[in-house]
């Protein structure tokens, strides 16, 4: 299977957040925050790259921003697997257990 190189860092689900929704609905941030009910300090880390999405997070912003909640986990997944591909780039195993 070929591996797929990734050229630049994945756009954070804060900077889609920012950017496709509060933006341009002219939402601020603590409107947000009241509406799903977490502090304004909390939806303010993760708009700034700060603060993962979890899964409650994700299901709180697609029902009050009327997406799906997979739409903030996929991109959430997309900058985990970007850090962790970036943090093991000289990592290698002691040993490497091939297939039968």
């Amino acid at each position: 299977m070929r591996e797929l190189k990734r050229e630049r860092r994945p756009t954070t689900p804060g900077a889609i957040l920012k950017s496709f929704y509060l933006s341009p609905r002219k939402i601020r941030i603590n409107q947000l925050a009241d509406a799903i009910d977490v502090s304004t300090k909390h939806l303010s880390r993760i708009v700034n790259g700060h603060e993962r999405i979890t899964p409650t997070m994700a299901m709180r912003l697609s029902k009050a921003l009327s997406t799906s909640p997979q739409l903030w986990l996929n991109a959430q997944a997309a900058t985990d697997g970007y850090e962790a591909e970036q943090a093991a780039r000289h990592w290698e195993p002691k040993t490497v257990f091939e297939p039968a």
